[in-house]
């Protein structure tokens, strides 16, 4: 799910929700030829995350504000907002592989049980068990007993 934020709603959608989880700020404009390229990308690399990242859009014609606290000078402007600061950003439309790199730097790493999990065999999910016993009720328990 998108987001459009504006003046007003930039402390709630934006700010506020960082406290929880990465935000990514898209500042764009509709006469924006980049900004159109990348848009689709952005949109469909986040959403891939399931919502670990969220996206929120800004138009900079509607939202001067905004754009003027980013001091951004050039659109595509792309920040990403943890915890109220900036923590990474870039400018210009990317390609898909380098907008997947710029979210992937989002997203918590892999705990030791994720690790395990990922291997799949059945010494390595009982081990995640061991290791995160709430696992079971997000699944791990049944790809245990299909592997058995």
């Amino acid at each position: 799910m998108t987001l459009d934020a504006t003046d007003a709603s930039f402390e709630n959608d934006v700010l506020a929700r960082s406290d929880s989880v990465p935000v990514i700020v898209d500042l764009w404009a509709p006469w924006c030829g980049p900004c159109k390229t990348l848009s689709p990308i952005i949109e469909r690399v986040v959403e891939a995350t399931d919502g670990a990242v969220e996206l929120v859009k800004v138009n900079v014609d509607e939202n001067p504000r905004i754009s003027q606290s980013f001091q951004v000078q050039s659109i595509p402007a792309v920040f990403a907002i943890q915890e109220r600061r900036v923590v990474d950003q870039f400018i210009g439309a990317l390609p898909e592989a380098a907008v997947r790199e710029f979210v992937s730097r989002l997203l918590p790493a892999a705990s030791e049980a994720d690790q395990l999990v990922a291997l799949g065999d059945e010494a390595s999910l009982r081990r995640a068990l061991e290791l995160e016993p709430d696992r079971g009720s997000a699944g791990v328990v049944g790809t245990a007993r299909r592997s058995s």
